[in-house]
C-alpha cells in the first residue's frame, strides 16, 4: 500500500474509532489511547494526524454537520399542483435524513445528541425546512395560516424523538419512520370526517 493511501486510510480508521468511542462513552470519557487501540493504530499514529481529542471530535461534529446540511437543502420543493406530489416530496425528504441519520449512527449519536454544536446542527436543518415551508406556501401548497417556524420546530423534534427511539435501537426503518411522520404531519391524529 502506497504511503499517501496508508495515510488517507489510517486517518479515516481513527475517525470511524473515534466516533464509535465518543458515542459509546461520551467525550470525557474517552481516551486517545481508546480511539486509536479500536482503529488497530498506536497512540503516536494518532498524534500524526489529530493534535488532540478535542481536534478529532470537533472534525466529526463538522463532518456530522456538513451531512445534515448536504442532506436538508437536497429537498427540492417546486410549484408542485397535486396532493400526491407534496405527499411524495414530504416522504423523500423524511426518508433521506432518517437514511442518513442511521448510515451513520455513531456520529449521529455525537452530532445529533452529545455535541454542544447539536443546537447549532438542528437550528440550521429547522431553517432549511422553515424555508420550503414558505416557498410550499407561496405556491399554495400548504395553508396559509401555518406558522413555517413553529411547524420546522415540530418537525425536527419529530426527527430528533423517533431517530433516538425508534431508528439507532432498530425498531424502524428509514422509510416506515418517514411514512408514519409523513402520515402524522400531512393528516394529523383526528379521524377524517366523511
Amino acid at each position: 500500500m502506497k504511503a499517501g493511501v496508508r495515510s488517507r486510510e489510517s486517518r479515516r480508521l481513527l475517525l470511524e474509532a473515534g466516533a464509535e468511542e465518543f458515542a459509546q462513552t461520551g467525550f470525557y470519557r474517552t481516551k486517545v489511547s481508546s480511539i486509536a487501540a479500536r482503529a488497530g493504530l498506536t497512540q503516536p499514529d494518532f498524534y500524526i494526524y489529530f493534535e488532540s481529542k478535542e481536534q478529532i471530535y470537533e472534525e466529526l461534529v463538522e463532518s456530522f454537520r456538513a451531512l445534515v446540511n448536504e442532506t436538508a437543502q437536497s429537498m427540492q420543493v417546486g410549484s408542485v399542483q397535486s396532493k400526491a406530489e407534496i405527499l411524495k416530496q414530504g416522504q423523500v425528504f423524511l426518508e433521506s435524513i432518517f437514511r442518513m441519520l442511521s448510515n451513520n449512527p455513531a456520529m449521529t449519536r455525537v452530532g445529533f445528541y452529545q455535541s454542544a454544536d447539536s443546537v447549532r446542527i438542528k437550528a440550521e436543518m429547522a431553517e432549511h425546512i422553515k424555508r420550503h415551508l414558505l416557498a410550499a406556501q407561496r405556491w399554495e401548497a400548504f395553508r396559509e395560516g401555518l406558522n413555517p417556524e413553529l411547524t420546522a420546530e415540530c418537525v425536527i423534534g419529530l426527527i430528533e424523538r423517533l431517530t433516538l427511539t425508534q431508528l439507532l435501537p432498530g425498531r424502524g426503518s428509514p422509510s416506515v419512520l418517514a411514512n408514519q411522520a409523513r402520515d402524522l404531519l400531512y393528516h394529523g391524529m383526528l379521524e377524517s370526517e366523511g
